[in-house]
């Protein structure tokens, strides 16, 4: 279906496709693996004709071609869904759907009617129920992404390209994206899969290509393959072992933040729970049982109706980002890019921003001391940057997620929330991610962890909690921490008894 022959494609400076060939076939779910800056982003958008290659030859359905723009290879049949959402966001759903492919009336006007209700049927397909005339804007990042994957589904579509799909997904909304994928690859399309999480790789994919810093790997049938073969191929060496080695935790004599009865409508209902310095807890349940809600309103950035948040025995009265940074609590986001980071300005000021009155002067910020602030997180992170000057846009997912975790743990000292701290960061950068994680609990830090990867949970967690509907339905520690313990609770109707806020190793 899709063939390219020695593709070359340069940018000032970078070279971010060396001589790469890769095919791929209809009727075929083919992966494509690599670290973040391994060129796969470059690809796909070669494929999609968005890059003229320098050098090299694109054949599709049996044809040489030469894209002129990204809407020539859409009117052939190529469709992309982005990692980063393209998608209008005061829009309604069905307008988004049916974009550049409004049904028209006789009188060449747009058929509301007619879109509206084709909208609700291509996700009722997907098994996802939302009233299409909504905005965009006032939909979830879970729900937005499965009305990025219904514009696929409009027109004929010969190949289709995912980028990362899931992850602002999870449970069963997953399920069903995986089970459409496998029923449009059984139709003929040629499916190309690209996701950080190999696990979604082994179970999905046929075959499986890797790109290595803009250049071929190899290119492999996934039965041949095993996750520490592929990782390998991915990084250029063995990793030992993803995550760090579990010991029991030196956790403080007395809570570092309590929760007692928080509340914030209508996605938290009634939560309360400990975490000890020293201790690593994470949150779990599924896409939407509260738990990013919850985390907002410890920090501040969601009102709460009720409730109290005490963090090392002093209550946090002051609702505010503002008050807990100044009191030690620091929140790295879900969405880095629209919540997290500053991406006009430099890794400098990136770093320095919550605590930038300690670099302010007379004359303005006192940009010596707060490069040298800079270049000590970059120092013990391991940001691979050139300089502090260096513009944060143009660093990979994962250096871009060193960057907010060098931010907050040089601004706060006691509670370090983390909201899918390894979202769309390679293998390798996951595995330095979680070594950091896990030394600054064992500096006495306490740390709790969101994430849909339930390996995650499972793998760095020395205490889990468990959600659905705004409650918590599990408190599990020690070798209770399973996937299949996790998934019980988060499917339970009721709290447990034993969902109390005392449990720790």
């Amino acid at each position: 279906m899709i063939k390219l022959e020695n593709i070359t494609k340069e940018f000032p400076g970078v070279k971010s496709l060396n001589n790469v060939s890769f095919e791929a076939v209809a009727g075929e779910i083919h992966a494509l693996a690599g670290e973040n800056g391994a060129g796969k982003s470059t690809l796909i958008k070669t494929i999609a004709g968005a890059y003229i290659p320098e050098e090299g030859t694109i054949f599709f359905d049996g044809q040489e071609r030469n894209w002129d723009s990204p809407r020539e290879a859409k009117d052939a049949g190529i469709h992309i869904i982005y990692q980063e959402l393209m998608l209008f966001a005061e829009l309604s759903v069905a307008e988004n759907i049916f974009v550049g492919a409004t049904p028209p009336t006789k009188h060449r006007i747009i058929d509301y009617k007619s879109m509206y209700l084709k909208a609700n049927e291509i996700l009722n397909k997907l098994g996802h129920h939302l009233d299409s005339r909504k905005l965009v804007k006032d939909l979830s990042i879970a729900d937005q992404q499965m009305v990025e994957i219904a514009k696929a589904l409009v027109g004929e579509t010969k190949l289709l390209v995912l980028d990362e799909p899931t992850a602002v997904i999870s449970g069963r909304e997953a399920e069903i994206l995986f089970e459409r994928i496998i029923s449009l690859r059984d139709q003929g399309v040629c499916v190309i899969y690209i996701s950080h999480r190999l696990e979604e790789i082994f179970s999905l994919a046929n075959r499986v290509t890797v790109l290595k810093d803009g250049e071929y790997v190899a290119t492999n049938p996934i039965k041949e393959l095993n996750r520490d073969r592929l990782v390998a191929m991915m990084v250029g060496r063995e990793l030992n072992g993803l995550f760090p080695k579990k010991t029991k935790p030196t956790i403080s004599d007395s809570p570092m933040l309590a929760v007692r009865g928080l509340q914030a409508p209508p996605k938290v209902k009634d939560v309360s729970f400990d975490l000890y310095g020293g201790e690593i807890l994470g949150l779990s349940g599924l896409i939407g049982a509260g738990r990013s809600e919850v985390a907002h309103a410890v920090f501040g950035s969601l009102p709460r109706s009720s409730g109290e948040v005490l963090l090392d025995g002093k209550n946090l009265e002051s609702s505010s980002p503002r008050h807990s940074i100044d009191q030690g609590l620091g929140f790295l986001t879900e969405d880095r890019k629209g919540e997290g980071l500053m991406l006009l300005l430099n890794v400098s000021a990136n770093i320095t921003a919550p605590k930038l009155n300690e670099f302010t002067a007379i004359w303005g910020v006192d940009k010596t001391s707060e490069y040298q602030a800079a270049e000590d997180e970059i120092k013990r992170l391991q940001i691979a940057v050139p300089s502090p000057n260096f513009g944060v846009s143009k660093l990979s997912g994962g250096n871009q997620q060193k960057v907010l975790l060098g931010r907050w743990t040089r601004a706060c000292h006691k509670v370090l929330i983390l909201d899918e701290p390894t979202r769309g960061v390679d293998v390798g950068a996951k595995a330095e991610i979680y070594q950091i994680i896990r030394q600054l609990a064992e500096n006495g830090l306490a740390i709790l962890v969101i994430s849909s990867e339930l390996s995650e949970i499972v793998g760095l967690c020395t205490r889990v909690l468990v959600m659905r509907e705004g409650i918590i339905t599990g408190d599990v520690s020690g070798e209770d921490i399973t996937e299949e313990t996790i998934m019980k609770f988060a499917t339970a109707e009721t709290a447990t008894p034993e969902a109390t806020t005392q449990g720790v190793l």
